[in-house]
């Protein structure tokens, strides 16, 4: 009678991993085929006074659905804009790693994703007033062999995404637990997709922001993001090293539009709840 119960329970799971395998593949279709510009939103360097910003998709900071354009970070350079009369065009990004050879290189003036702010790259970038605070988590799924603390990784491998600060964490978190993690850095996928195929058991752990692991919590019920990888980090607007100037004015437009404290509160609001750690005014 055991085996008979557990069976249909099977089929479902099996179901749900063949459902979110679809989902994964369907996205990365979706988002490789994203040529197709909106308003503001384009693949070609604009020039004259326009800012060109390279901007990740995630939930938190760029996203679309239908027709609709969103995410913290896009409104939040949107009431920038119209604020400061500063024209800008958005150049949406899927892998970090191609986005930071595209900010050294010129093509684009901002780049805006989920990259904390580290000792390391400050030699490299130049990284604006701190936007909001995150933390780096593991998301896993919600079994019996789920991990309780980041000991419990030694000899195991997470997923990263290529480019991302993540994989020196992870190397300085081998060190301080004196045993190796292994490290798989994916060069095609960004972290919701990690997350799926997390969720559908093609991978066990992927280290990704927490924003992003509590937006993607319904989607994906059954994984979780309770251990966490690093202490609270800036997450902060990056240019290229020598474009101080671009950076400083960055702060400044940055800080007139904390001044409208309604409108300003009213975003943070509508994206993290009012339960996210924000910067204070």
């Amino acid at each position: 009678m055991a085996i008979t119960r557990q069976q249909p329970a099977r089929r479902g799971q099996m179901l749900l991993y063949i459902l979110l395998l679809a989902v994964v593949v369907a996205c990365m279709v979706a988002l490789s085929m994203c040529d197709k510009p909106a308003e503001g939103v384009g693949s070609q360097p604009s020039g004259g006074d326009t800012l060109d910003i390279a901007i990740e998709y995630s939930p938190v900071t760029y996203y679309t659905y239908n027709d609709t354009l969103g995410g913290y970070n896009y409104d939040l350079l949107r009431m920038i804009s119209d604020s400061v009369h500063c024209p800008m065009k958005f150049h949406p990004v899927v892998t970090l790693e191609k986005a930071l050879a595209g900010l050294e290189e010129g093509r684009y003036d901002v780049l805006v994703a989920q990259f904390p702010m580290t000792a390391g790259d400050t030699s490299r970038f130049a990284f604006t007033q701190p936007i909001y605070i995150d933390q780096q988590v593991l998301v896993q799924r919600r079994d019996s062999h789920a991990i309780h603390s980041q000991l419990d990784l030694a000899g195991d491998t997470v997923w990263v995404v290529k480019g991302s600060p993540m994989i020196q964490r992870i190397a300085s978190l081998s060190r301080e637990i004196g045993d190796t993690i292994y490290v798989h850095v994916d060069e095609l996928y960004g972290p919701e997709q990690l997350m799926m195929m997390v969720s559908a058991g093609e991978i066990r752990y992927a280290v990704v922001n927490r924003s992003i692991a509590r937006a993607m919590a319904a989607q994906l019920p059954n994984l979780d993001r309770s251990v966490a990888i690093s202490l609270s980090q800036f997450q902060s607007w990056m240019v290229s090293k020598d474009r101080q100037g671009l950076c400083d004015s960055l702060n400044m437009w940055h800080n007139q539009v904390k001044r409208d404290t309604a409108a300003y509160l009213g975003l943070q609001r509508r994206y993290f709840g009012g339960t996210f750690p924000t910067l204070a005014r």
